[in-house]
């Protein structure tokens, strides 16, 4: 988790948080918006992968603000 933090970090002080931010905030939409296609257009037998995808979106839509948070709390 320190590893995280200090590449948080370094971004940060790079000024290119906004950036990373908005990359991985649309890498997470996208693979919410994959999953839930693979979803809706899967059968019964394909429920973990969609789910994975979807909860992957969600975290990595997120993810950014926590990190970039406790990078300047840090």
């Amino acid at each position: 988790m320190d590893e995280v933090l200090e590449v948080v970090d370094l971004v940060a002080d790079s000024g290119l948080e906004g950036v990373v931010t908005w990359l991985l905030r649309l890498v997470g939409l996208f693979a919410l918006l994959g999953g839930l296609g693979l979803w809706l257009v899967g059968g019964m037998e394909l429920l973990v992968l969609p789910a994975a995808l979807m909860v992957v979106g969600v975290v990595l839509l997120v993810a950014p603000s926590v990190l970039l948070a406790l990078a300047e709390l840090a």
